[in-house]
């Protein structure tokens, strides 16, 4: 019997270290075919599955077996362990409150918006699928008494829309062409740090369109490189930490405020299923600036969180 149980532990052990491995495969390859992108997006969790293979071999007693999948396990803690470490470093400048948040066709709650935005204190909020009755019902909530300054690109219906709003004077605002739906930037004008950078990105979604989301991804990159000085980006990416396009974002002087604030895989979206939310597709990333706390919350009638990033500016 125990012999039987062994054998069938090491199969299921095995298994579990070869979902580990497409994890890994999946997380670092620069994939460029749209069903590999889009297993991709959960990586993390397949990755899992060499730990869990490396306590199944133990169980079973394969000693052999569990040294060569215990060297996949170490690879995946390595790639996952970080995200949920914060990387203490810390700054004394300004301090901000920044928050992203998808509407949803402009369904989300604007009365929840409004009080997340009062309640946390935002000086700058970013918003995505952004259209005309949303600006109106936003308005009407009273986001311009807490932020009057704003840019906003609404459409009449759809998801293309997306907006800026800031406690501080906006100016040099800014369309990028190239883009499906409205990805836009504005500098801000800060009491204290002078000009801030402020960019609203939405790539189109990859089952939508991947050619596109691919360019525009690497269209977002240039934007960033070519950035100079203190900024903030608030943006729906439709890209996981397990994305390479999202990854390549962080290769320069921008950082993402999940890792600075070790927030882990912080899951958000879809918030309207009651499977979800299961990825992380929503992001802040800042440069010249150190995010001390990051939290997601629940906007009614949307199928994102919102994330809210307390910062300080360096």
């Amino acid at each position: 019997m125990r012999n039987w149980m062994d054998r069938a532990l090491l199969g299921v052990g095995w298994c579990a270290v070869v979902v580990g491995a497409v994890g890994i495969v999946l997380h670092f390859g620069a994939w460029e075919r749209r069903w590999l992108v889009l297993l991709a997006s959960g990586a993390s969790y397949l990755m899992i599955g060499a730990v869990v293979g490396v306590v199944l071999l133990l169980t079973a007693r394969g000693w052999r077996s569990a040294a060569v999948a215990g060297a996949l396990a170490v690879a995946v803690l390595w790639t996952l362990v970080p995200a949920f470490v914060p990387e203490g470093r810390a700054a004394s400048g300004a301090p901000m409150t920044v928050m992203q948040s998808n509407l949803l066709f402009g369904k989300a709650d604007s009365t929840a918006v409004v009080r997340a935005v009062r309640d946390n204190r935002v000086d700058v909020l970013t918003v995505d699928e952004l259209t005309n009755e949303a600006v109106e019902r936003l308005a009407g909530a009273g986001l311009l008494d807490e932020l009057p300054y704003h840019y906003t690109e609404p459409t009449r219906d759809g998801g293309g829309g997306t907006g800026i709003y800031s406690r501080y004077p906006l100016r040099d605002n800014k369309k990028y062409d190239g883009y499906i739906l409205a990805n836009i930037a504005s500098t801000m004008d800060h009491p204290e740090r002078g000009p801030i950078a402020v960019f609203a990105f939405h790539p189109v979604p990859p089952p939508f369109d991947f050619p596109a989301w691919s360019a525009e991804m690497r269209k977002t990159r240039e934007i960033l490189d070519a950035q100079h000085g203190p900024a903030i980006v608030g943006a729906d990416f439709n890209a996981t930490r397990d994305h390479t396009a999202y990854r390549d974002l962080l290769r320069g002087r921008f950082a993402s405020a999940a890792d600075q604030t070790g927030a882990g895989l912080l899951l958000t979206f879809p918030e309207d299923r009651a499977w979800g939310p299961v990825i992380g597709i929503d992001h802040i990333l800042l440069a010249d600036a150190t995010a001390e706390e990051l939290h997601s919350l629940t906007v009614p009638g949307s199928d994102h969180r919102a994330l809210i990033a307390r910062i300080r500016l360096h």
